[in-house]
């Protein structure tokens, strides 16, 4: 492809010279002809052949790329990066850009080299009609490339300086089109105003394309007409070497089409090399994320998580989420004895979330450290330790797959195992739920995706609309999610019945009390009820422990447990009892 241009541009020269010359050869002007036929039809062919190759090196080199990335991403152990805007901007950029550029990469080398080739050879033409032609177009291209390079880099700064406006303007979007938001916005009439916040962020980032564009266009005028006015005055050369008999028409020809060769060739190196300019200062943030340390501290040689058979311990622990926050928890210290249940009660923000965290090794302690069988969590294997915690978060996740795959992502050893599904669905109450539905186990369980293996479904949609299960049912299959992963050391219970029914939440906790008797087990509920029974109850104030005791001991102290039992006691109580408001009264029937 490099090499056309300049053979169509010679082949016409000695066309011209032939025919021109007064003496013209059949047989020469057939053959350069023909040449000329063939070069045309290679020219008709190549670019789609070029546009294919690049294409699917393009795709292959983006599958790499992606796989690379999500790679990376997963190597983060703790939540610490997940929660930091600026890191979640930088994964965006790579999401963006990281997959394309390697592809387009190669093809800007490819395409560069592709240039040069041309560029040089319509050079060594210009200068063999006049050295100084050559030389005068040169110094027209390079302020060109010299401008567009520092255009890019200005370009590749507008495109990160935007980057949190274009997030809040995906993440309007999306709630806008969002089912679970679908209800409040319609109910509260707030969808106009949402637009409004969308469409502020995406005239802020419209604002500063347009002054990089406007930028652009008055710098790239400039370089044209410098380029312009070059070609120009070669091409006055030239035409005064032909009137005064030194050149002739084929060597004009020639310079119009070695010049428009050769600023050809120079703008398209100027934008290869401007394109992978920028790709490489973009794809800078792909490398970041891939290239981003650890953000919880793996030891080269960990020491093995094996069963609890002394407990897990926190020692003196103190935790904020970053200097510029509040301590979470301060000073903690506190026992989970191997075998026990352990209930963590308080108000809001008292910490009872980010102990789990803790617990799960998804932050480390500032101060302090969490044990088990006395081993220093920091000392193990994230993935190892995770292995033998089971547990049911309080924002548990709503996979948009079928029932069986959302129940099974809880160990995926059982994925395929349908029996093991099916009797954790039933621990958890959801058995009878999940078979109703129109494929059972196999129901896509999305309002996201069509079932294209639903026989409802018709070739025009791909396949039935997923069902939309409730809260409580979506409940349930998160607790057979922590059913399944059977015999877990460690069981972490985070409000596991916030959704159910009052009938619902006495069938599961029958359940969960079966499950996790001779368990180490952690149960947060704000139901105090719920918690009752637990071996031991420590109450969170402020980030601190307050209380510590069974249900019994805590009631007989009259401290903060014993109120708040008190408080959820009154709402059980009979209206039109004539003791109703007396707290002595409620304090007394709650002990």
């Amino acid at each position: 492809m490099a090499a056309l241009p300049v053979t169509i541009a010679w082949c016409t020269k000695l066309v011209l010279d032939e025919i021109g010359g007064g003496h013209p050869r059949p047989g020469v002007t057939a053959a350069l002809g023909a040449a000329l036929a063939g070069c045309g039809l290679l020219a008709a062919l190549g670019p789609q052949v070029v546009q294919y190759v690049r294409d699917e090196s393009g795709r292959r080199v983006g599958l790499v790329a992606q796989d690379r990335l999500f790679q990376a991403v997963e190597r983060f152990t703790g939540l610490a990066r997940f929660e930091d805007p600026a890191f979640l901007d930088r994964i965006r950029m790579a999401q963006q850009y990281g997959g394309a550029t390697p592809g387009m990469l190669v093809s800007a080398a490819l395409g560069a080299a592709r240039t040069v080739l041309t560029g040089a050879a319509f050079l060594v033409s210009l200068v063999t009609i006049n050295p100084w032609t050559a030389v005068l177009v040169i110094a027209a291209a390079a302020p060109s490339l010299a401008a567009e390079l520092w255009l890019s880099r200005r370009r590749a700064a507008m495109l990160w300086g935007i980057g949190p406006a274009e997030r809040r303007e995906f993440f309007f979007g999306q709630l806008l089109v969002d089912v679970r938001a679908a209800k409040e916005l319609r109910l509260f009439g707030v969808g106009g105003h949402l637009r409004g916040l969308l469409h502020a962020q995406r005239r802020a980032a419209n604002a500063e394309r347009s002054r990089t564009d406007r930028r652009e266009l008055r710098v790239q005028a400039a370089t044209g007409t410098i380029a312009a006015l070059a070609a120009g005055g070669g091409l006055l050369w030239v035409l005064l070497d032909a009137v005064n008999g030194t050149g002739g028409a084929g060597d004009v020809a020639l310079f119009v089409a070695a010049v428009a060769g050769v600023q050809a060739a120079v703008g398209g190196l100027v934008l290869e090399l401007v394109s992978a300019h920028q790709q490489v200062l973009l794809f800078g943030h792909y490398l970041a994320v891939l290239d981003a340390g650890p953000d919880l501290p793996v030891p080269d040689r960990p020491r093995r998580a094996g069963p609890p058979r002394r407990g897990i311990e926190l020692r003196d622990v103190w935790f904020r989420y970053s200097p510029g926050h509040p301590w979470a928890l301060r000073g903690v210290s506190l026992t989970i004895p191997y075998g026990a249940s352990v209930a963590l009660v308080g108000r809001n923000g008292a910490g009872k979330s980010t102990m789990v965290k803790l617990l799960c090794r998804m932050y480390d302690p500032e101060r302090g450290a969490v044990l088990w069988d006395g081993v220093d969590l920091r000392e193990i294997d994230p993935a190892e330790l995770r292995a033998r915690i089971g547990a049911v978060f309080q924002d548990y996740m709503e996979y948009d797959m079928t029932a069986a795959e959302n129940i099974g992502l809880g160990d995926l050893a059982a994925m395929g195992d349908r029996g093991r599904i099916e009797a954790a669905a039933r621990r958890a109450g959801a058995h009878g739920t999940v078979s109703g539905l129109p494929r059972g186990y196999d129901t896509m369980l999305s309002r996201i995706f069509a079932d294209p293996a639903d026989p409802a479904g018709s070739a025009e949609d791909g396949g039935a609309v997923g069902v939309h299960l409730s809260g409580g049912q979506w409940q349930r299959l998160a607790l057979a999610r922590a059913y399944l992963r059977g015999e877990r050391d460690l069981l972490i219970l985070d409000e596991p019945s916030s959704g159910l029914d009052a009938e619902a939440e006495h069938e599961i906790h029958q359940g969960l009390r079966e499950h996790r008797r001779g368990r180490t087990s952690v149960l947060i509920s704000h139901r105090l009820g719920a918690v009752r029974d637990a071996d031991r109850i420590v109450v969170l104030d402020g980030g601190q422990v307050a209380e510590r005791g069974t249900h019994a001991t805590l009631l007989a102290h009259g401290g903060i447990y014993a109120q708040l039992f008190a408080l959820q006691a009154e709402g059980y109580r009979q209206r039109d009892d004539p003791d109703a408001d007396t707290p002595g009264r409620r304090l007394s029937e709650a002990r």
